[in-house]
């Protein structure tokens, strides 16, 4: 098996997208791979719901970040299910954990992804925009679509600074 390490070090957060349609298929093998994330209880708390074209672009004025929006092809938004919910902080970790199996997903394919996070500072305006039934909170945008170009690589903490002191202890 291949490692997987080197196609997590080379995924960027991509903001500017080629005007290039992605695939119903590649859609749903992303939505797939956002299923298969670990939770706890094996509870599932995600909800996901996918926009293009004018859908996508209602949300956009919802973010100061619109424009990397109305640049993706894809929109999928995620949402926590209050009935599927079990326990707030660890539900929103498994989202976290199927969004990033999600990220990854997309960049094994070749397209790219921005998460953003600052959309949710009006998660209720926009449940109440798509008419989402009250159990569904939003909690996540990931937009989707074939890059433009590919931002350098980000500068990382050395993994010693990232240890917890006298807990962990790295040779």
């Amino acid at each position: 098996m291949k490692s997987i390490l080197p196609l997590i070090k080379s995924r960027r957060s991509i903001r500017d997208f080629k005007k290039t349609k992605i695939s119903e298929k590649i859609i749903k093998n992303i939505l797939e791979a956002g299923r298969w994330a670990p939770s706890g209880l094996n509870n599932q708390p995600w909800r996901f719901a996918v926009l293009a074209g004018a859908d996508k672009d209602r949300i956009a004025g919802y973010t100061k970040y619109a424009y990397i929006i109305k640049r993706a092809d894809t929109v999928i938004l995620v949402f926590l299910d209050k009935h599927a919910s079990y326990h707030h902080e660890k539900d929103l970790m498994a989202i976290g954990a199927s969004i990033q199996n999600m990220l990854l997903y997309i960049h094994s394919q070749k397209l790219g992804a921005c998460w953003l996070g600052e959309i949710v500072n009006k998660s209720k305006e926009i449940s109440a925009c798509l008419q989402c039934p009250s159990r569904y909170i939003f909690v996540a945008a990931v937009a989707v679509g074939y890059p433009r170009k590919c931002p350098k690589s980000p500068r990382r903490a050395a993994l010693r600074q990232l240890l917890a002191h006298k807990v962990i202890r790295m040779s």
